[in-house]
C-alpha cells in the first residue's frame, strides 16, 4: 500500500529491541534501533524517512520524556508519530501531555503492536502525501500566477501601444510633434506620483493620458489645420473633439487603460471653476486624471513650438499657468506642479522631439 515503512525503536535493553524486531518482522519494514534518546535524536537527524518512533521512557543519557519534547518541538520531526512502550501505565498522562501520539504498556500483544504501528504509519503517510500535494499545488499556483502576471503585463503594454498609436494618429492631423504623446504620458505620471497616487494608479495614468486628444481625428481639416484664429462656430466644432474621443473609447470596462483614456479624453478641457467643456463640470466632479492631464498638456503646449507660435519661456509659461489656479486648474495639483516645475522641465527636455505674442489665461484653449 505504501512505499517502504521505516520504524525507529528506542530502548536501552537490547532484549526489548530484539523482541520488537521479531514482532514487527511481519510488517516487512525497515527497523532502526537506538539505545537512548540521544542516539534516537541523532538517528532522526540522519534519516528523513522515519515513519514512527517506538519509545521507551526509562533510559540513560537521555530519557524518553526529554526525547518526546525534542521531537515535538522540531519542525522537521513533530509530525512523526511517537508510541510510548513501557512497563507501566502510570506515565500515560505525562507522556500524552508531551504530545506522544499513543501508549502501549508491557507486556503488549504483538498483534496489537503491529496494528497500532500501522495505523499511525498510515496516518503519517497520508499526511505526507497531502503535504506533498499541497507543495506541488503551491508551486503550480506560483507558476500559473507568474504566467498570468506576464500575460497581464503584455496585455497592458499592448493597451499602452494602442494608446500611443491612437494618440499619434490624432497628432498627424493636428501637426503636433511626434513626442507630444510621450511627454504627456511621462509628465502625467510624474504629477500623479507627486500627488501620492500608488504605483498602479500612476501606471494607468501614464498609459491612458496619450489618448487625451484622440477625438481630434473627427475634426474637419479646415478647422483642425486652420492657421489663424477660429471663428465662434468653428471653435464649437473644435470643442467636439472631447466628446468624440470619449465616444471612441467608451464601453471599455474590460480594458482599464482605454476606460481611463475615455474619461481623460472627455474631461481634459473641463475647468476647475465650471467654465470648461463639454459638460461644464466643476471642481472635484472632474476626474483626477483629467485634472492632471489638463495641467501638463497646457505646460507642454506653452513651452513647445507650434506652426503658429514659438515656444514660450519657462518664466512666461509658469506665469500664465499660475493665473489659472482655481479657474482653469485644480489649485492643489497646480501647486504641486509649480513647486516641482524643474523636474517637469527635465522630463520634457529628455523627450524633446508663434513669435512670442501677448497671451493670457483666456487663450489657453487655442493651444491644447
Amino acid at each position: 500500500m505504501f512505499d517502504e515503512v521505516t520504524i525507529l525503536a528506542v530502548d536501552d535493553d537490547d532484549m526489548n529491541l530484539e523482541m520488537l524486531e521479531i514482532m514487527l518482522s511481519e510488517l516487512d519494514c525497515r527497523l532502526l534501533k537506538a539505545g537512548n534518546g540521544q542516539e534516537a535524536i541523532e538517528t532522526l537527524g540522519a534519516d528523513s524517512q522515519i515513519d514512527v518512533v517506538l519509545l521507551d521512557l526509562e533510559m540513560p543519557v537521555m530519557d524518553g520524556y526529554e526525547t518526546i519534547k525534542l521531537i515535538k518541538q522540531s519542525a522537521n520531526w513533530r509530525e512523526i508519530p511517537v508510541i510510548v512502550v513501557t512497563a507501566g501505565s502510570s506515565e500515560v498522562t505525562r507522556t500524552l501531555s508531551l504530545e506522544a501520539n499513543d501508549f502501549l504498556a508491557k507486556p503488549y500483544n504483538p498483534e496489537e503492536l503491529r496494528l497500532r504501528v500501522m495505523n499511525h504509519v498510515r496516518s503519517k503517510k497520508l499526511a505526507d502525501l497531502a503535504k506533498d500535494m499541497n507543495q506541488i499545488l503551491e508551486k503550480e499556483v506560483i507558476k500559473k500566477t507568474a504566467a498570468l502576471q506576464i500575460a497581464l503585463k503584455q496585455s497592458q503594454e499592448a493597451e499602452y501601444e494602442i494608446s500611443l498609436r491612437l494618440g499619434k494618429a490624432a497628432e498627424f492631423r493636428d501637426q503636433e510633434t511626434g513626442m507630444h504623446t510621450r511627454r504627456i504620458s511621462e509628465l502625467s505620471k510624474h504629477l500623479g506620483m507627486l500627488a501620492g497616487f500608488d504605483e498602479d494608479r500612476c501606471e494607468v495614468l501614464r498609459k491612458a493620458s496619450p489618448l487625451h486628444d484622440v477625438g481630434k481625428i473627427g475634426i474637419p481639416d479646415r478647422i483642425l489645420l486652420k492657421p489663424g484664429k477660429l471663428e465662434v462656430d468653428e471653435f464649437e466644432i473644435m470643442k467636439q473633439h472631447t466628446t468624440i474621443g470619449g465616444t471612441i473609447l467608451a464601453d471599455s470596462d474590460q480594458y482599464p487603460l482605454l476606460d481611463a483614456g475615455s474619461v481623460i479624453a472627455l474631461q481634459h478641457h473641463e475647468k476647475w471653476d465650471g467654465s470648461g467643456y463639454p459638460r461644464g463640470l466643476k471642481g472635484a466632479d472632474i476626474h483626477e486624471f483629467a485634472r492632471i492631464v489638463s495641467i501638463v498638456d497646457v505646460f507642454d503646449a506653452l513651452t513647445s513650438e507650434r506652426p503658429y507660435k514659438k515656444a514660450f519661456s519657462l518664466e512666461k509659461s509658469v506665469s500664465i499657468m499660475a493665473e489659472g489656479s482655481g479657474i482653469f486648474f485644480d489649485p492643489d495639483f497646480l501647486h504641486l506642479f509649480l513647486d516641482n516645475v524643474q523636474s517637469f522641465v527635465e522630463i520634457k527636455d529628455r523627450l524633446k522631439d508663434v513669435a512670442e505674442e501677448q497671451l493670457d489665461i483666456c487663450d489657453i484653449d487655442k493651444l491644447t
